[in-house]
């Protein structure tokens, strides 16, 4: 169901047209950055170099999701060099082809493989337990699994989306926000309460109006779902998936828009806000070099603001500069601690009580969130 967030149940180079059509296509592509040593070469050649995989759940021009991770594998061909040959497989769907193509890149010889869904998680572990000299990563995977070469990786991107909720609650007039969810899942609910709180620091009357798709990729449904929202009366769009489809609905009725993944200011310059992103690059580079060097160790990652993983894109030109500051401000006191974006007291929006006041909610728990915060419908 979920490509990204926890087993508990629950990140821009390459950029969309502005129309956002794409095809999701049940169809995988593969390329390398590097040609692979030539038979008879030397097993010291051989060992100077290390064969790194990427699998993605949608297609590397998709202006956001994708395209940043495989801005990460092509940043890591370039810092290495020679050292690594990059290989990545594109549109596979989460379900059972993904295994196959797990073992194809197991048996092509590569040493590391990243998976950037959560639906590819049982394969990816599954392949982990059968080749214990292969690295596996799980993009947003399965948290705290025990397997010796297996690990995840992610980032508190609920950070960024509180700053960006303080930027919504600015632009919007009517004190509504339209959010389109690709899934009802922990890690969007916790991104969408994080939005909601941070619109809610600087206006308490703010909503936010739902709308789940039931997709990661599909501009069409996510511009229909844009497009409903506008009619129930939001005037500003943030969005949770992977296309830039949301923001096409909102440069229509030239209404402000928070992407997500990508910076997108160049394409919608009159509406764009921000958008909460990833830098996946030294991430990824730090995990195939130190597998190449046999210094790998096994870890459960979730990058910060702090750590630079994640990062708000370039504020647009209808951010004043008043609004530049606040979030700036508020960006300095998450970095050093003072403050928590889920302090209590935290009402749910049907008005019980989640977050006592001096609480807060764990780093398990925020992975597991259920329950939407007050304001949110």
């Amino acid at each position: 169901m979920d490509r990204r967030t926890f087993l508990l149940g629950s990140l821009s180079a390459a950029a969309l047209a502005t129309t956002g059509c794409v095809t999701n296509k049940a169809a995988t592509t593969s390329t390398s950055t590097a040609a692979a040593p030539a038979a008879g070469a030397s097993s010291a050649a051989a060992a100077d170099s290390i064969k790194a995989a990427w699998v993605y759940v949608g297609p590397i021009n998709d202006g956001g999701w994708t395209a940043s991770h495989d801005a990460g594998r092509k940043y890591v061909a370039e810092k290495m060099g020679s050292k690594v040959i990059t290989t990545y497989k594109e549109n596979v769907p989460e379900g059972a082809q993904v295994a196959q193509v797990i073992e194809d890149l197991v048996k092509d010889g590569n040493k590391i493989i990243f998976a950037t869904s959560f639906g590819f998680g049982e394969a990816m572990i599954a392949s982990a337990k059968k080749h214990p000299d292969v690295k596996f990563l799980h993009g947003a995977g399965a948290w705290h699994n025990p397997q010796a070469n297996f690990g995840t990786y992610y980032g508190a991107t609920e950070e960024a989306k509180y700053l960006a909720g303080i930027a919504a609650a600015k632009a919007t007039k009517s004190g509504t926000i339209g959010f389109v969810a690709p899934f009802l899942i922990p890690e969007v609910i916790r991104h969408i309460n994080a939005l909601a709180l941070g619109a809610r620091s600087v206006n308490p009357a703010a909503k936010v109006k739902v709308v789940e798709i039931k997709s990661w990729f599909d501009p069409t449904k996510e511009r229909q779902a844009a497009d409903s929202l506008i009619t129930q009366g939001c005037d500003v769009i943030c969005n949770g998936g992977d296309s830039p489809a949301p923001g096409e609905a909102a440069k229509a009725k030239n209404l402000p828009w928070v992407g997500y993944d990508s910076d997108q200011s160049a394409n919608f310059p009159d509406i764009w806000l921000t958008a909460p992103i990833y830098n996946w690059g030294p991430y990824y580079l730090k995990q195939v070099q130190s597998a190449l060097d046999g210094t790998w160790k096994k870890e459960d990652y979730y990058g910060n603001l702090k750590d630079g993983f994640n990062a708000l894109a370039p504020f647009g030109k209808i951010v004043t500069a008043d609004t530049k500051a606040l979030i700036e401000e508020k960006k300095a006191k998450i970095i050093d601690g003072s403050l928590d974006i889920f302090a209590g007291p935290l009402k749910d929006n049907k008005g019980a009580e989640k977050v006592a006041s001096g609480a807060t909610v764990s780093a398990d728990d925020r992975q597991a969130m259920s329950w939407l915060v007050e304001g949110v419908s």
